[in-house]
């Protein structure tokens, strides 16, 4: 195989040929798509769930310096509005919906309830900050006294420590996907496989899992919208980007600077080998990296000067700092580990933690992304998946990375098998099999929405100035604002937007009041239950599995 040398990179040579669309045609995945319309299985109606994340800001555009707003309650025990790693950066979980509008309809909500309670502050709408000042003036989410609270923030006081804080700051949306449990049985079933459903569930999520790192650079393309962020991230320093103006860094074809080595896909963690093959490696590797001393963060150390810099000296503080695209979930039960709850039941359902805030959409999401996301998951799941070797995991890495910062230059070419193929040419067989689920779901509902929103992708296939990222660097060339400008702007007329729509229903406005004030009513109770010291309730969190 010859390999054209690309700086510190290496590109194999590009070989058209090979990639005909007739070639790489899955009969496995035509396998099971006729199976399940033979035996009339539905597609329909699983299970999704949103979490989006969004900083407060004051007017000028600053990070807010304010505690969480009263009126949201405890972001500790708030079912739907929480915080993430800063107390300015929150957090809004919804309920599990089978229906992508209820899903919507609920995100439209909580921002207008959580507006009510924001005084004079905005929430920001890019998943790269803006105006974000130095490490020592971002302020750590709070949750009190109790065991489990102080845990929650030495923890983010560690990622601190390990990260930087500005990176902590980076926001994004997790779209949480699980199939119909209807759907399961009479799938093992169709494909002729026998033992255990629970295992056999676990086996075929760990295949979309697989499927998603191999084909997750085409919701960077698709969804990416962060190809400009403000300098004051990074402390203003030359980071090797184009300069748009005085004030805002971009990538000209950039996607999603969130996802590259800029955001959160960074090298801190490339000595951690998590196998992405089985569920049983898969908490092994995360265990391992959990109990595993690192110089690097020795250094930092533990208690010091009386108060804790970070939980442990090891690879990861906890299961959650290990940073994938995606990751399989089961529901915890209380003091429960992630780890230990895969182990308990296998998994139930997955988070897609790559999709960025659309800048567009005043929830950040609107029901296109979330159709056509269900859909491509479930080609995902359908599409045959090898397992991963070290080689095939470092083409992974390439794709995605690479596709964050150049997604949409014309001669980019991905890694497949070794060789370089076109972008293009890959996602349009993709999103043809795609095509064919959102065709299958849309049977189900005696619609064509699924259909309509897998086209609509399609479109930004063929032209990648429709994509977002490009959309959102035309508009700031035509109007010759910068990135805090430009984000601002449209800032100030999302919160308009919410005050001027319809109020929401008064029996949900009761739920967000009475879960906020119930939340502070079960913090105390959480609080005034502990009786151990914080030194014991660690040792005992690390010691279960």
């Amino acid at each position: 195989m010859v390999k054209q040398q690309t700086g510190s990179d290496y590109e194999p040579a590009y070989d058209p040929a090979l990639y005909t669309k007739k070639n790489c045609l899955s009969h496995l995945f035509d396998k099971r798509l006729q199976q399940i319309t033979a035996n009339n299985l539905s597609l329909s109606g699983g299970s999704k769930g949103i979490e989006k994340e969004a900083l407060r800001l004051d007017l000028d555009g600053y990070l807010a310096q304010t505690p969480h707003p009263a009126g949201l309650g405890s972001a500790m025990t708030n079912r739907f509005i929480t915080t993430d790693f800063s107390e300015a950066l929150l957090e809004f979980v919804s309920p599990v919906y089978t229906n992508t509008w209820e899903a919507l309809r609920f995100l439209c909500d909580v921002h207008q309830y959580t507006y009510e309670c924001l005084d004079d502050e905005l929430l920001w709408v890019s998943s790269m900050p803006c105006r974000i000042p130095a490490d020592d003036q971002i302020p750590l989410a709070r949750y009190g006294e109790s065991n489990v609270g102080r845990m929650k923030t030495i923890y983010r006081r560690g990622l601190g420590h390990r990260y930087g804080r500005q990176m902590q700051t980076i926001a994004g949306i997790h779209f949480n996907y699980s199939l119909p449990e209807s759907f399961w049985a009479a799938y093992q079933s169709v494909v002729g496989a026998s033992g255990d459903e629970q295992e056999f569930r676990s086996e075929q999520y760990r295949a979309l899992i697989r499927n998603f790192r191999r084909f997750g650079w085409l919701v960077l393309y698709l969804f990416g919208a962060s190809p400009a962020m403000c300098k004051s991230f990074g402390g203003g320093s030359d980071i090797g980007m184009s300069e748009f103006s005085e004030d805002t860094w971009y990538a000209p074809h950039g996607t999603s600077l969130r996802m590259s080595d800029l955001g959160y896909s960074n090298q801190n963690q490339s000595r951690i080998n998590i196998s992405l093959n089985t569920l049983d490696e898969y908490i092994r590797d995360l265990r391992k990296a959990i109990n595993t001393p690192e110089p690097e963060y020795e250094e930092i150390g533990v208690m010091v000067d009386g108060e804790y810099r970070q939980l442990s000296a090891n690879q990861l503080q906890i299961e959650n700092e290990y940073y994938s695209s995606i990751r399989p979930k089961r529901v915890a039960r209380s003091g429960e580990r992630p780890t230990a709850a895969l182990k308990r039941g296998g998994i139930e359902y997955v988070e897609i933690r790559s999709l960025d805030i659309n800048i567009e959409d005043p929830t950040g999401i609107n029901q296109n992304t979330m159709r056509f996301m269900e859909a491509f998951l479930i080609y995902c799941l359908l599409e045959e998946s090898p397992l991963f070797d070290t080689e095939m995991l470092e083409e992974t890495k390439h794709n995605q990375s690479q596709t964050a910062k150049q997604g949409r230059d014309p001669a980019f070419r991905l890694l497949r098998d070794g060789r370089a193929v076109s972008l293009g040419e890959w996602a349009v067989e993709i999103i043809d099999k795609v095509a064919r689920i959102a065709e299958l779901i849309d049977a189900d509902e005696d619609g064509d929405s699924y259909t309509q929103a897998v086209i609509m992708m399609g479109h930004l296939v063929e032209d990648s100035s429709r994509t977002p990222s490009a959309r959102i660097l035309a508009e700031m060339h035509e109007s010759g604002d910068s990135f805090f400008e430009y984000a601002s702007a449209i800032a100030r007329g999302h919160r308009d937007y919410f005050a001027s729509i319809t109020p929401m229903s008064a029996e949900r406005h009761g739920e967000f009041v009475t879960e906020a004030r119930q939340s502070v009513d079960r913090q105390r109770e959480v609080e005034a239950a502990d009786e151990i010291s914080f030194e014991q309730y660690l040792a005992n969190y690390y010691r279960a599995e």
